[in-house]
């Protein structure tokens, strides 16, 4: 399915404008938000470094976590794009991610955690990659608890990581961070 840009759920695409009249990306699912996400690489709502985008080297920025409660069976990350064209973008899912895990490192992954397909077709992180001029997009990284195991096997598409996380989920974490070029 390369290329394709998939329908997260309506609620991927819409915005809500706080006071400032900034657009801050909404969530991909609904779940109470009981984790603290965070990046060494970027604040909330900050810009994302270049070395982590298209024009850098790609790389996948390191993410941290607490909150996760001891009921927690696995934990699921999705990384969208809500300002692309066609509904989003999905830059990145991994699932069966342990739940003891507290981060994840700019490379190498826990064992037993998965990758599954992102909107290129290809498996694992995509740097963002917004089109030239357009205004800075939002990068959704949204961290879930599930209260039991998801299934999913690597290679699943963002579609089929939703639909398992949707009815499993918990609670969740968000960090939002911007690029444009």
């Amino acid at each position: 399915m390369r290329g394709r840009a998939i329908v997260l759920t309506p609620l991927a695409v819409l915005a809500a404008c706080g006071g400032s009249g900034e657009r801050v990306a909404a969530e991909p699912l609904a779940a109470p938000a009981t984790l603290r996400l965070s990046s060494p690489a970027f604040a909330n709502n900050g810009r994302i470094p270049t070395r982590f985008t298209c024009n850098g080297a790609g790389a996948r920025p390191a993410l941290r976590w607490s909150g996760v409660p001891r009921r927690a069976r696995e934990l699921a990350l999705v990384v969208a794009d809500p300002d692309a064209g066609g509904g989003g973008f999905v830059h990145w899912t991994a699932f069966a991610i342990p739940p003891r895990t507290r981060g994840l490192p700019s490379r190498g992954l826990p064992r037993g955690t998965r990758q599954g397909s992102n909107s290129t077709g290809g498996r694992g992180w995509t740097g963002p990659c917004p089109p030239p001029g357009d205004s800075p997009h939002h990068y959704v990284f949204t961290l879930y608890w599930l209260e039991r195991p998801s299934g999913l096997k690597a290679g699943a598409d963002g579609d089929a990581v939703l639909a398992a996380v949707r009815p499993r989920a918990g609670g969740r974490g968000r960090l939002v961070g911007r690029f444009s070029r």
